[in-house]
């Protein structure tokens, strides 16, 4: 929302001129230079314009970062992408026409940007180009144009930021973006105007420029957390390894690859992974996951056996999916159903927001939603196939006191039978679900964690227990309330 004096402009002019360029409200002329001459065949280059190395594939938006840094704002490349509105599931940066969007967007006035060459008169037309551009920069105008990367046949369209020119050497002063130590480099001018045409056909070629001249600038606040820019660059670092015919979907704090039906692909990260996110935001995570994770949806177990060994080189232990920490993924074959990916989620959102849970905590959480539905707005966990296994360690006396289950290590935890340690957790974490005390038991865990890191004093405050007698008592009355639940 700021408009400020556009300064550094080194130009070959005359005092009057200076006075006047500045009176029109122009980047201010250097003072050394001020009194010179007014030959302006010489030198001119807008000084002060930091260099910013672009991500893969945002040299545009680097550039637009640039001058925006020049006029004292504190922008990113990453903040002139999000602008843009681009779906990030495309994995690219802007192209031409997003890249003039944005600058509208920010308050830049960018000009008429295409412009239509015959070849016939390419010279003449190309020249005439040049010194509208020359003019711009005489007036301490930056232009970004697209243009080859250089002459090697195939090579990639990309943008850079001109600053100048120096007539003695006839060189094109830039910004290249591509390079960390880009700045005010340079190229002569003969192969700048050789490389500036776009060639789209033999009987047309066009010239892209974008006149940087600041309007009222207007920049939105930044958003916490993975933005559009991040999901971009992870997406597009991502592509070598979707198999062709996969469809992505960006769904935050995620990302979904599946190889069903774009359209299905699609259902299924709005109707289970968004739908399953907000809720469980809701009842306990304020943070994101620690990372972008990739949540692959194979359509049935020929394509998650396939897929998990071409893909990850696994072999799953599991029918139902898994979460892999070393790949940053979590595996499903979604044909068994939503609850393995309900119960993975979880997983990934709690290291950023509970580091410190135990094992049996996170087990038994994470186990709580593979069965679950919406009631009064919020996600909440129904009793499922593990029920059967819990009852029937209940009536063989076989189940440990909750103080021995919730002081487990973690490999203790997973060394115990695998189905009463999941289920008692579950169960658990279901009966103060029940009862209204879940999140209130998850918040005071949470806080409490160094003193009491298995969480068995907080379950004694949060149930009013005051001893270990009270909490065998307790127990008992357990065992007896989950042989009375049924599953289905």
């Amino acid at each position: 929302m700021t408009r400020t004096t556009r300064g550094g402009l080194i130009v070959a002019t005359s005092t009057c001129l200076a006075c006047a360029l500045a009176g029109l409200g122009y980047w201010s002329l250097a003072p050394a230079q001020a009194a010179a001459a007014p030959a302006l065949t010489d030198r001119v280059q807008i000084d002060g314009v930091p260099h910013i190395r672009q991500r893969p594939d945002f040299c545009g938006e680097a550039c637009i970062a640039m001058v925006l840094r020049k006029l004292g704002h504190k922008a990113t490349q990453d903040d002139v992408f999000n602008l843009s509105g681009l779906d990030p599931a495309l994995g690219r940066g802007c192209i031409t026409r997003e890249m003039a969007a944005v600058l509208e967007r920010i308050g830049f006035r960018p000009g008429k940007v295409w412009h239509k060459i015959d070849p016939k008169q390419s010279s003449a037309q190309i020249e005439a180009q040049w010194q509208s551009l020359l003019a711009d920069l005489r007036r301490g105008i930056p232009t970004v144009v697209c243009m080859r990367y250089d002459d090697r046949p195939g090579a990639t369209e990309h943008f850079r930021l001109i600053l100048g020119y120096d007539a003695p050497s006839d060189k094109i002063i830039y910004h290249e973006p591509a390079e960390t130590d880009g700045a005010y480099w340079r190229m002569k001018r003969d192969r700048f105007l050789d490389l500036w045409p776009l060639e789209y056909s033999k009987s047309e070629w066009l010239l892209i420029r974008m006149r940087m001249d600041p309007g009222k600038i207007s920049l939105p606040k930044r958003p916490d957390g993975f933005t559009n820019a991040d999901f971009a660059q992870h997406v597009r670092d991502l592509r070598p390894r979707v198999p062709q015919g996969f469809a992505v979907v960006v769904q935050p704090p995620f990302v979904v690859i599946g190889d069903e039906p774009p359209r299905t692909v699609k259902a299924r990260s709005d109707q289970t992974v968004k739908w399953f996110v907000d809720r469980i935001r809701q009842l306990y995570f304020k943070k994101d996951p620690p990372a972008i994770y990739d949540i692959w949806l194979f359509k049935d177990d020929k394509s998650y056996r396939k897929h998990t060994k071409q893909i990850f080189n696994d072999e799953p232990d599991t029918p139902f999916g898994y979460f892999s920490h070393h790949h940053g993924a979590l595996v499903m074959n979604i044909a068994t159903g939503g609850g393995t990916l309900c119960h993975e989620i979880v997983h990934a959102f709690m290291p950023s927001n509970f580091p410190e849970c135990p094992a049996w905590f996170n087990e038994g959480l994470a186990s709580l939603y593979e069965q679950c539905a919406a009631r009064n707005g919020r996600v909440w966990g129904l009793t499922n196939w593990r029920l059967a296994g819990l009852q029937e360690a209940i009536r063989a006396k076989t189940l440990p006191p909750f103080k021995q289950l919730l002081t487990t290590t973690t490999d203790q935890f997973y060394g115990m039978s695998k189905g009463d340690s999941y289920a008692q957790a579950r169960y658990l974490c279901y009966y103060l679900q029940t009862e209204g005390l879940l999140t209130e038991y998850y918040e005071a865990f949470r806080k409490h964690a160094k003193t009491d890191p298995s969480g068995y004093k907080t379950l004694e405050r949060i149930l009013s227990l005051q001893s270990e007698d009270e909490m065998r008592t307790f127990q008992q009355k357990w065992h007896k309330w989950v042989l009375d639940l049924r599953f289905p």
